[in-house]
C-alpha cells in the first residue's frame, strides 16, 4: 500500500506539469489504472480543494480517459494539465500523458463546489458473501500455483475478492455480470483526493474482464489478448478506499474486437458511491 501512495505522489517539475514513475514489477507494459490514476493526482493538483474557511470546496465527480499508446514502464511519464475552465461551480482539466515525445494517454476531469440535491440510487445487489468469507488472492490462487508461480507471493496494493469464480477457476460459458468486493491493502491518508485516486487505480483491474464471462473465454488460458480503449467514472459521495467496496459488473456488449464492462461501486452500507464504464480491444490471441 506504501508503494501504491508513493506512486499517486507525482513530482512538480513546472507550473501545470508533473512527472510520474512506474514500480519495478516487470511489466511489458504499464499499467492503465496507473496511468489513470496519477493523471487525476495531476488534475486535481491545480485545483483549489478548500474555500476560505478550509473545508472542501471543488471535488472530483467525474473523468474521462483514452489509451492512446502502450506505456513504458521503463521511463518516467510526464503530465501536462491544462486549466480548461475554472467556474462559479466547475472546474475542468484536461490532461496529457507524455512519453518519448509522444501522447500514450489523455483525461479529462471535473470537479464541483460540493452541494446539495435531488437524490436516488439503484440497490446494491442481495445475497452476496461479506468479504471475510471469500478468499483473498493467495488463497484462491494456491491452487494454481504451478501454472503462475511466484506471482501469487507478490505483495498487492489491491485487496480483491471475488463474490463468484476468479479468473483461473472459470470454465465454460457465464452470466455476464460478476461481483468482487475490494479495498486498499492498507490504511490510507485521510485525504479525499487520494480515495478516490485509489479507486481509480482499482477500477481498472478487474472491469475488462468482465466481457469474457459469456464467451467462455478468460486471460488465464491465453486465448484472448486485452487492452484498455476508453475509461469513465463518476463519483457520488465521499469514500473511503481502504474500507471494503462492493464492485458490482455487468457487461451489456462484446462486439467488433471491443467489449464493454459496467461497474457499480458500493461501500458496506449499500451506498452507491461511484459507476465506471469501460471498452477495451477483444480479440483472439493472434
Amino acid at each position: 500500500m506504501d508503494g501504491l501512495v508513493a506512486l499517486l505522489d507525482l513530482e512538480p517539475i513546472e507550473v501545470n506539469i508533473f512527472r510520474g514513475v512506474s514500480p519495478d514489477d516487470h511489466r511489458q507494459r504499464v499499467f492503465g489504472g496507473q496511468v489513470a490514476g496519477q493523471a487525476l493526482v495531476a488534475a486535481a493538483r491545480t485545483v483549489d480543494d478548500t474555500d476560505d474557511a478550509g473545508d472542501a470546496a471543488r471535488s472530483v465527480h467525474s473523468l474521462h480517459a483514452y489509451f492512446l499508446r502502450p506505456g513504458d514502464p521503463n521511463v518516467p511519464i510526464i503530465y501536462e494539465v491544462e486549466r480548461v475552465r475554472d467556474g462559479r461551480s466547475f472546474s475542468t482539466r484536461w490532461v496529457k500523458a507524455v512519453q518519448h515525445g509522444r501522447s500514450i494517454f489523455t483525461l479529462s476531469a471535473s470537479f464541483q463546489v460540493t452541494e446539495s440535491g435531488l437524490e436516488h440510487q439503484v440497490e446494491a445487489p442481495a445475497g452476496l458473501p461479506e468479504p471475510e468469507q471469500l478468499p483473498d488472492f493467495a488463497e484462491r490462487m494456491e491452487p494454481h500455483r504451478a501454472a503462475v508461480g511466484d506471482f501469487v507471493d507478490q505483495p498487492r496494493p489491491i485487496d480483491i475478492r471475488y463474490c463468484e469464480l476468479g479468473p483461473f477457476d472459470r470454465v465454460g460459458i457465464l452470466p455476464p455480470f460478476q461481483n468482487v468486493w475490494l479495498r486498499a491493502n492498507g490504511v490510507l491518508p485521510d485525504d479525499p483526493v487520494l480515495q478516490v485516486c485509489v479507486l481509480t487505480y482499482a477500477s481498472d483491474l478487474t472491469l475488462l474482464d468482465t466481457s469474457l464471462l459469456p464467451h467462455g473465454e478468460s486471460l488465464a488460458n491465453g486465448d484472448v489478448f486485452m487492452a484498455s480503449l476508453d475509461h469513465a467514472m463518476w463519483f457520488h459521495h465521499s469514500f473511503r478506499a481502504d474500507d471494503w467496496l462492493l464492485f458490482a459488473q455487468d457487461t451489456p456488449v462484446t462486439s467488433g474486437g471491443r467489449g464493454v464492462g459496467r461497474g457499480l461501486v458500493f461501500d458496506r452500507r449499500g451506498r452507491l458511491v461511484a459507476s465506471a464504464v469501460q471498452e477495451g480491444l477483444v480479440r483472439r490471441a493472434r
